[in-house]
């Protein structure tokens, strides 16, 4: 009997405690679906040709979806269970419950999602369109060895300049077209100062081998050929190869299973001596060399009388080489005066060579830089060369160097597009390093493999320009003891990614005229004194100094014009800041810790034009009236900020691109647009928030509305539809006491993006609040015409999109997803890219009704009734807006 009793109590408690473990399960669930959301942003950040998921994420998105599943079909055994029966069903809700549990640790994956696709290693490369009949001949002849199992290493050689690269980018590109025999293309840029261990680093980035940076030549060698030899057929490019390599040294396996070596190389000892099938790239026929010439330098020349013949002796004086011919006839672009082409004809004939360069070409090249009459530009392209060899340069970085430099005037605006990269021929930087050994004196040893820094007398007392970016190896930049370099012409010093730990006190003591110094990416934790000093400073790189605790008082700054401290260690900013009153750029994003900005600093910087503070939290007052502000990325303390930053930007014009968080701090989301604002954790009123007329992506995140019954759109947003029309991505999640997104007079039209999800009360996505209308025809129509994406998830009491009598026109709507809507039991769309199908050619559009699971996709006719797992069905009703 008392075995019965107790059996009895046992099941009372588990009915008592069932409610709250199922609530337990639901929150857990939700914590899991927006790991899962994470995860899914990550993937689509991560993901890219040559890479593919982890097994083990693979496996945990699909134990994700089971456990979804299964979560749901207890539900449902719940729910259709007798009172006293429920409390049977406690221990399997708390067994669901530690599995989800595991699952959230599981699902953190702090090394990544993916890894490196065996199948798809190589990497497509911008090439230029190849000049005379030896080029295609070299590369069908470079083509026919790769496909030759006997040939196993391929030497193309020739002078400088020649296009031996340009062909073999040709020939990457054309491998990773062809599937079927090589899975693998590698291709590293040797260049003339590259050592073994950087060729082995190089190599190992290419084929997802990770260096810790502390082990020895021969272990890499270990760790390359072990991976190396699990691969399939592989091509390994070394472009530029200056001397003979082993192939064992570096870690290269042999080449007995098909897999290929190729270099270039200005030597043809280096392909005798590494037994290579050698291939000569010739310079161009002369006819070859002309047409190349007038194609660069423009037909047009052909009309002014007597140019021709001058023209052609010019064309000739090139070599045949393409880099020459290139780089002269973009200098006589757009001259027309006769005596000027045979002032340059002249100037090309009598110029001396220079010894240690090739003499061919290096002519050409000189000639077209002393045909940059301004010095300024001279310098600018001078500069270009403190940058390692084969480094691909971002416009953008050099424009402000040369800024900073004050060889380009500073424009009102900031925010100009430099999208785009440049790259130095090895050529054209040897010359420019021969022109900066004498004057305009330079000392540039970037990306050469320093471990020790340069002895005292190389700190020339006339140096102007240094340069020793790139040596990850160069612990310090002179030995403790030594006396401070003396440089007082020196106003360019770039020491980043050195590996550098500390810097001695006193070494800026006699650097007065710096105006660049940049120590970014060091492992250095504090800085020296002597930097305060450095009155003429314009522009200050402290960024990925990820240990950097402290900086000295920056207060005698005062032209200081360019501030970085991006990804530092500091707590708070340096002192003296207030009275960088000349600064336009300051970046204190993305800091270990957020940085305390005291109340006034900022309000006094009135020239910024770049704000980057990450998740610092600022006050709206601060930077209100900053008028000249072109960008902003922060986090305001509350939507009052908000509305204070916004509300002065009526009297000006607004920034250009902006990134803007409010309230708590929530999870990054990725960026679809440079106009960007994140509402988290915020109490909403009516009439409360402000929004930039310009906004483009908006996401509202665990935010609370006073008012239930009311809309969130235009309600509590102050929006119309002409100041809402930029907004393109639109994102609410866990937003409570909403029960409506939209007023009908209140839809954004160039909405591309719309996803609504786990918010608990929202009944309709547009309110019906217009007078019904009678069923069946659609005579209120709201046009979302560019809407591209549309999600409704884990809404339980969505009733529908919109009212009886009413439907949304989606002309571009390609993906339609719905997951646990349960009362959702119609969606009006009118979808005309669907209608008559069979002439416009196969559809876009996929739609996932999710309860089971059902996808279903390429609909055709008119009218659709969909299962939607055994919970319910779903009417879709795909309407022709003329019916």
């Amino acid at each position: 009997m008392d075995y019965v009793l107790n059996k009895i109590d046992k099941h009372l408690e588990n009915h008592r405690s069932l409610d709250q473990h199922l609530n337990d399960l639901k929150r857990k669930l939700k914590d899991l679906d927006s790991l899962k959301e994470d995860a899914e942003s990550r993937m689509s950040t991560e993901l890219r040709p040559t890479k593919k998921l982890k097994t083990e994420v693979q496996m945990w998105l699909e134990n994700v979806e089971r456990i979804d599943g299964e979560a749901r079909k207890l539900d449902g055994r719940i729910g259709e269970s007798r009172a006293l029966a429920r409390g049977f069903h406690s221990d399997d809700v708390l067994k669901m419950v530690r599995e989800v549990e595991e699952l959230i640790q599981q699902g953190k994956f702090h090394e990544g999602l993916v890894v490196d696709d065996p199948r798809r290693i190589g990497q497509v490369l911008s090439t230029t369109t190849l000049s005379g009949e030896d080029a295609r001949t070299c590369v069908e002849e470079i083509w026919q060895c790769l496909m030759d199992d006997e040939v196993r290493k391929i030497g193309v050689w020739g002078m400088g300049g020649v296009g031996k690269t340009s062909i073999l980018k040709v020939i990457n590109n054309q491998l990773l077209k062809e599937t079927g025999k090589f899975d693998i293309v590698i291709w590293v840029t040797v260049s003339k100062q590259t050592s073994i261990g950087k060729l082995q680093k190089d190599i190992a980035s290419k084929i997802g081998v990770t260096l810790s940076g502390d082990e020895d030549e021969i272990t890499r060698a270990g760790m390359l050929f072990e991976t190396l030899s699990r691969k399939s057929r592989f091509v390994v490019i070394l472009d530029d190869l200056w001397e003979k390599i082993s192939s064992e040294v570096i870690g290269i396996p042999e080449l007995c299973t098909g897999s290929k070596l190729v270099l270039t190389t200005r030597s043809f000892d280096v392909c005798r001596q590494m037994d290579c099938r050698v291939i000569k790239v010739n310079p161009l026929e002369e006819r070859h060399a002309w047409n190349l010439f007038l194609e660069k330098v423009g037909v047009d020349i052909l009309n002014i009388p007597g140019l021709e013949p001058v023209a052609k002796s010019i064309a000739k004086c090139c070599a045949g080489l393409p880099l020459a011919i290139v780089t002269v006839a973009a200098c006589m672009r757009g001259i027309d005066d006769l005596f000027e082409w045979r002032n340059a004809l002249n100037e090309l004939s009598v110029h001396k060579k220079c010894v240690g360069l090739e003499d061919e070409v290096f002519h050409q090249l000189q000639f077209s830089y002393d045909r940059l009459k301004d010095p300024k530009i001279q310098r600018c392209f001078l500069s270009c060369a403190l940058y390692p060899e084969d480094f691909s340069i971002r416009e953008k970085v050099l424009i402000q160097l040369w800024i900073a430099e004050g060889l380009v005037e500073e424009m009102d605006s900031r925010q100009a597009e430099y999208g785009r990269h440049v790259k130095m021929h090895d050529l054209v930087r040897e010359m420019a390093l021969h022109i900066t050994s004498a004057k305009p004196r330079f000392f540039v040893k970037a990306g050469t493999g320093l471990t020790k820094p340069p002895d005292m007398q190389e700190w020339s007392k006339d140096l102007e320009k240094v340069s020793l970016m790139g040596n990850w190896e160069l612990e310090i930049p002179y030995p403790s003891g030594m006396l401070p370099p003396k440089c007082p012409m020196l106003t360019t010093l770039l020491l980043s990614d050195c590996g550098i730990m500390s810097i001695p006190d006193g070494f800026f003591d006699h650097m007065h005229g710096l105006k660049i110094l940049d120590l970014s990416k060091n492992p250095i934790m504090s800085l020296p004194n002597s930097i305060s000093n450095l009155k003429g400073l314009t522009r200050l790189s402290l960024a990925l100094c990820l240990n950097l605790k402290k900086v000295p008082s920056l207060s005698n700054l005062q032209v200081l014009k360019e501030l970085d401290l991006e990804g530092t260690n500091i707590k708070s900013v340096p002192h003296g800041m207030k009275n960088m009153l000349s600064l336009k750029y300051l970046n204190l994003g993305y800091s270990r810790n957020p940085i305390v900005i005291p109340n006034g600093i900022l309000s006094r910087l009135s020239c910024l034009q770049e704000l980057i503070v990450g998740e610092t939290l600022i006050r709206g007052e601060e930077v209100h009236g900053l008028n000249k502000l072109e960008f902003l990325e922060g986090r305001f303390y509350d939507v009052r900020d908000l509305n204070m930053y916004v509300q002065a930007l009526h009297d000006r014009e607004e920034p250009r691109e902006y990134k803007i968080r409010v309230g708590k701090r929530g999870r990054v989301v990725m960026f679809n647009s440079r106009k960007y604002i994140e509402l988290c954790g915020c109490n909403i009123y009516s009439n409360q928030i402000m929004l930039p007329c310009d906004v483009k992506e908006l996401y509202i995140k665990k935010c609370y509305l006073a008012c239930s019954e009311e809309h969130l759109f235009s309600r509590f947003i102050q929006v119309s539809v002409s100041s809402f029309s930029s907004l393109k991505f639109l994102q609410v999640s866990d937003c409570r006491n909403m029960k409506k997104l939209f007023s009908p007079n209140c839809v954004p039209l160039h909405l591309q993006q719309l996803r609504v999800r786990n918010c608990d009360e929202l009944e309709e996505i547009i309110a019906s609040e217009l007078e019904p209308v009678e069923r069946g025809m659609f005579t209120v129509e709201f046009c979302l015409p560019k809407l591209r994406q549309l999600e409704l998830i884990d809404l339980p009491e969505l009733k529908s999109i919109c009212g009886v009598g009413r439907v949304m026109v989606c002309n571009s709507l390609e993906e339609i997803r719905v997951e646990d809507c349960l009362k959702l039991k119609r969606m009006p769309l009118s979808l005309p890219q669907l209608v008559n199908v069979q002439q416009s050619g196969p559809l876009s559009l996929s739609i996932y009704l999710k309860q089971g699971v059902v996808g279903i996709s390429g609909m055709g006719s008119s009218h659709h009734r969909v299962s939607f797992g055994t919970v319910l069905e779903v009417e879709l009703v795909v309407c022709n807006p003329d019916m």
